[in-house]
């Protein structure tokens, strides 16, 4: 189902409170407990790259923008 198909529905179950909780209770995404959604970059939530490493939590763009100001430095 697409995003204008929910917008749809939402805009049916306005007027309906009850059948709206419960339409959102059963489509709801489901918590994930592991694998790659779980890990998203604290910066940006990018989900892709993530550098856990020393405790940074941040995508690989990320540390790249502000590695120097964590007191990383570059050698090449």
């Amino acid at each position: 189902m697409t995003y204008s198909d929910y917008r749809k529905a939402f805009k049916q179950l306005k007027s309906k409170p009850v059948k709206m909780q419960k339409y959102i209770k059963h489509n709801a995404p489901k918590q994930r407990k592991h694998g790659r959604s779980t890990k998203k970059c604290r910066r940006c939530g990018r989900p892709g790259g993530y550098i856990r490493k020393y405790g940074l939590g941040l995508c690989r763009t990320c540390f790249r923008e502000t590695a120097i100001s964590l007191g990383f430095k570059k050698y090449s």
